[in-house]
């Protein structure tokens, strides 16, 4: 029987991409289930992933009550994919950002690796398409700031494009991850890297989203330049 793999989706008023994301997604590999996790969007989008589930025993609904950040619905997600049995677990933006087109290569990486990223800066070559500049240089110079503070040897922490072989998750504490905004991805590769797992990263096309609005905050931002510290002194306690 192939491995399956999960696509987990957090999504907060996505009705404008929702429906066509998910018959992208599962027109890439029959292998794909897709599980949404909904923070109780106002417009609607939970019910349009339940109508389609209720059809597709490929497509999953998890809803929270509220908007809850997107650590935490990563997290949850892993949690529900763990207590089921797929051997590949991958994250992915629900705006486009990340082209489903991509995901056979992940599929093909994670073969070889425990834990595959989808780099935008891969080897110093920038693959972002519609950024305004200034946002271009924040993300990438806050890889720089993540790498030199963690001594990470990625070239894309920020990313939130990746896939995670079940034993990765299996063995990371779920309970004890703080990151909740763009930290959560740098503290998720961290702590693969100090299980010893094997880290590859693929190139792919960063496209900025064309429908609804852009979920970053100067809350996310903040978080992320103090979650880098964290990680670094409790590495050094030995905690982590």
């Amino acid at each position: 029987m192939p491995e399956r793999a999960l696509v987990i989706v957090p999504t907060y008023n996505e009705r404008e991409n929702v429906r066509r994301l998910i018959e992208s997604v599962l027109a890439q590999d029959e292998r794909i289930d897709m599980l949404i996790v909904d923070d109780g969007s106002p417009d609607g989008t939970g019910s349009i992933v339940a109508e389609i589930g209720a059809s597709n025993p490929r497509v999953h609904l998890l809803s929270r009550p509220k908007k809850m950040g997107l650590g935490t619905a990563y997290v949850a997600g892993f949690r529900w994919a763990l207590a089921r049995d797929y051997a590949y677990v991958l994250e992915m933006d629900a705006d486009f950002s990340h082209d489903p087109a991509h995901l056979p290569q992940f599929l093909a990486a994670i073969e070889n690796t425990d834990l595959v990223l989808g780099s935008r800066y891969q080897e110093g070559r920038v693959t972002v398409v519609n950024w305004p500049i200034n946002r271009l240089i924040l993300s990438y110079m806050a890889n720089v700031y993540a790498r030199a503070i963690t001594g990470l040897h990625v070239w894309d922490a920020t990313g939130g494009f990746k896939c995670f072989r079940r034993s990765v998750l299996e063995s990371i504490d779920l309970d004890h991850v703080r990151s909740n905004g763009y930290a959560f991805q740098i503290e998720m590769t961290f702590r693969a890297v100090r299980k010893h797992f094997r880290i590859a990263e693929i190139p792919i096309v960063f496209v900025d989203r064309t429908e609804g609005t852009s979920k970053m905050s100067p809350h996310i931002v903040r978080e992320a330049v103090w979650m880098v510290w964290r990680l670094r002194w409790w590495a050094l306690r030995g905690v982590i």
